[in-house]
């Protein structure tokens, strides 16, 4: 009897991963989104392979050129090859919005969990805080602290990491409110599981699909942040490779040498734009409802 109760929830567990992969891969925009992310991805990975150029070399006898065979993209004010730029600015970029992202989760998600499952005035606590911080513009609270912080990436990454924890505590606090409340939950704890476990082995599990499909979404929205802070020079720094920091140099020139700052630009529209797409499609995937 045990074995054929395992062998239908195994069938029933296939079933639904590939109703996800299904709905996951059904919409073009959604597999487009996908393969920008998935190229941006290999691109910076493979950046000192895909490169042309080292992409800090300056050459005063390639200024301001515009593409051609031998710069694709062109060239800048000193003379740097553009596309190698952009192609090693794919790992700043990348680097700063999955490491911010990856802290506001680690931050927010016991946080939010704490504060759902203890209630009372730790939840007071833990959410008058987070309202503090979420009663700001999250880019104006990023720049305010990147400035107080002083110039320069990491000090960028941790005025985004300030600014995008509360929104992850919020999240899980409102999966884990209306998690605790169902049978599997109270069952774990009549049968003398203790709090952690329940919260760690029946809760978290159950919460996750949310941050999964939010966390992805916000990587396009940290890289933008992250090129935002950098063009008003509160990011990275010069001679990096920031796509941002490219933008800011090239809009000086941008009447005569509209090539400076249109590809950096183009790259950050198109990571973001993947990301979100990706974002959209896992959440229709992952939410049964939706399917």
């Amino acid at each position: 009897m045990r074995n054929e109760e395992n062998s239908q929830s195994e069938v029933k567990r296939k079933s639904i991963k590939r109703a996800i992969l299904h709905e996951l891969f059904r919409s073009p925009l959604v597999v487009f989104g996908l393969a920008v992310v998935l190229s941006v991805v290999v691109v910076a990975i493979f950046a000192p392979a895909i490169a042309p150029y080292d992409p800090a070399k300056i050459n005063f006898m390639a200024v301001t050129m515009p593409p051609s065979a031998a710069h694709l993209l062109g060239t800048d004010d000193v003379g740097r090859d553009i596309l190698s730029r952009i192609v090693f600015g794919s790992r700043i970029d990348l680097m700063v919005g999955f490491l911010t992202i990856l802290g506001a989760v680690v931050i927010g998600l016991p946080l939010g969990a704490i504060a759902a499952y203890r209630g009372g005035w730790v939840d007071e606590v833990i959410m008058r805080v987070t309202d503090m911080f979420l009663s700001f513009p999250s880019l104006v609270l990023a720049m305010a602290l990147a400035a107080a912080l002083g110039p320069g990436l990491m000090h960028a990454m941790e005025a985004m990491l300030i600014t995008w924890w509360p929104w992850y505590t919020r999240l899980i606090r409102g999966q884990v409110l209306s998690i605790k409340e169902n049978t599997y939950v109270e069952a774990a704890k009549a049968v003398g599981a203790n709090d952690f476990r329940v919260v760690l082995r029946h809760i978290l599990p159950n919460s996750l699909s949310p941050i999964i499909v939010q966390g992805t979404m916000d990587i396009g929205n940290a890289i933008l942040t992250a090129a935002s802070l950098s063009f008003i020079g509160l990011g990275a720094q010069p001679p990096q490779p920031e796509w941002g920091a490219m933008i800011t140099i090239g809009r000086n020139y941008i009447q005569q040498y509209w090539w400076m700052a249109t590809f950096p630009g183009l790259a950050i529209l198109l990571t973001v734009i993947g990301f979100n797409l990706f974002g959209d499609g896992l959440r229709d995937s992952l939410d049964p409802r939706l399917r």
